[in-house]
């Protein structure tokens, strides 16, 4: 069975993921917001303290919000580092966004190999599947755990919500192709975990959603 731990890190408000197997404890973080010493402290406690082997760092997507820890937590870990191969040129604008929003933080390293639709990454018990979901970046892609019925949405899809498209890469019809043919195909009883905000399900996004419905 896997576990989730959430985080709330940076002036962004990102979620970071911390996904493990309770019985092997191999785990993953998904979009490593932490942002300064004292979320580093935060995340490395929690792995440290419950005895984590971390085996991935992930990234739905490599805008600067999703992308803050990177560098720390290679460095640390000196585990695999995985991006989505539509997105590694948005590393190459890491200080472009950074100067855009006004912050500073320590450059993410290039990644030790690109995911892609077709990838698989298993942690203990359970295996994940990427889908292809374009829209606010160019790659984006979405971490389904089919098992254990969670996705992580990245900032593709909110609760009551959608990402933004105005950004490097984004694209209002991609996005909501992407919505409607990929997650919205998953079952109804799928949990998402997005980017940013609270928890939902798929059934609930296909009835509620004001992005979706009309």
């Amino acid at each position: 069975m896997l576990i989730v731990k959430k985080f709330i890190f940076s002036p962004f408000s990102e979620n970071t993921y911390v996904v493990f197997d309770e019985t092997s404890l191999e785990a993953m973080i998904i979009d490593p917001g932490n942002y300064d010493e004292n979320e580093n402290k935060t995340l490395s406690g929690f792995i440290d303290e419950n005895r984590l082997v971390l085996k991935y760092i992930v990234n739905t997507h490599c805008h600067i919000d999703h992308i803050f820890g990177n560098a720390f937590l290679k460095e640390k870990y000196g585990v695999k580092y995985l991006a989505p191969e539509h997105d590694v040129f948005l590393l190459d604008l890491m200080m472009e966004q950074s100067k855009t929003y006004g912050v500073n933080f320590k450059p993410s390293p290039q990644p030790d190999e690109m995911l892609n639709e077709y990838s698989t990454l298993r942690i203990g018990y359970s295996t994940c599947s990427f889908l292809y979901t374009p829209g606010h970046t160019q790659g984006e892609l979405c971490i389904y755990f089919e098992t254990d019925k969670i996705c992580f949405t990245g900032d593709v899809l909110f609760k009551e919500g959608i990402g933004r498209t105005d950004l490097w890469g984004g694209n209002f019809d991609d996005l909501i192709k992407s919505i409607k043919t990929k997650l919205f195909n998953l079952p109804d009883d799928v949990i998402i975990y997005p980017g940013h905000e609270a928890e939902s399900t798929i059934g609930h996004e296909k009835l509620f959603n004001p992005f979706l419905t009309s």
